[in-house]
């Protein structure tokens, strides 16, 4: 029993090491960048929603 509780632990922390090396390292940042200057574009239609 404690060899299977050991290799689900195993495969949890290679999924997890997986999905952060897929999230910061493989995808382009550029993608981040973008969403991250939404905010701080200007909205030059004059139309406010606040």
């Amino acid at each position: 029993m404690g060899v299977i509780r050991g290799l689900i632990t195993l495969a949890l922390m290679a999924a997890f090491i997986a999905l952060v090396v897929w999230l910061f390292l493989i995808r382009k940042s550029r993608d981040f960048d973008d969403a991250a200057r939404i905010p701080l574009e200007d909205n030059s239609d004059g139309d406010h929603n606040e």
